[in-house]
């Protein structure tokens, strides 16, 4: 049956500058120092994602500029995840955390996909990128938490 990670009472005790709201999916909010997590999650996987992103807040994670870095952020994320699982003791499935940074691999692949010739792109700004095969620039938006969208320009 689906429930609230078994160490949320704990996690609010052992971080009480950090606030841990209810949501429909699991976030770190910088700019709140706030925790969202999902009510109805399973357990074992709940736990998991629940010290993800507090290991966001833990790290400091606010932005980032590249593409790149948001992927180095995510691993950091992940293996200070399973330092802090250890304490707790729980064990997070590397399988689980391949298959979240596979999401973006791919979604950071996507974006990187010259929308003129299929070439992998360099990002060039945030949101901006070049083909070095065909010289076409576009944009993409966010795109984290919606479709992914590129525009030429």
């Amino acid at each position: 049956m689906p429930s609230t990670c078994s160490i949320l009472k704990k996690l609010k005790s052992d971080y009480p500058t950090i606030t841990f709201q209810p949501a429909e999916d699991y976030l770190w909010s910088p700019s709140q120092q706030t925790v969202y997590y999902a009510e109805d999650s399973t357990d074992k996987d709940g736990c998991a994602y629940l010290l993800h992103e507090l290991s966001h807040g833990l790290l400091r994670h606010t932005d980032y500029d590249r593409d790149v870095k948001l992927i180095a952020m995510e691993r950091a994320a992940w293996d200070r995840a399973q330092e802090l699982a250890s304490g707790y003791d729980l064990f997070i499935n590397d399988d689980l955390i391949e298959s979240n940074l596979d999401s973006y691999r791919d979604w950071l692949h996507a974006r990187s996909t010259c929308p003129n010739c299929g070439a992998t792109g360099m990002q060039t700004k945030k949101l901006a990128y070049s083909c070095p095969a065909c010289s076409h620039k576009w944009r993409v938006n966010e795109a984290r938490i919606c479709a992914l969208r590129r525009f030429s320009i």
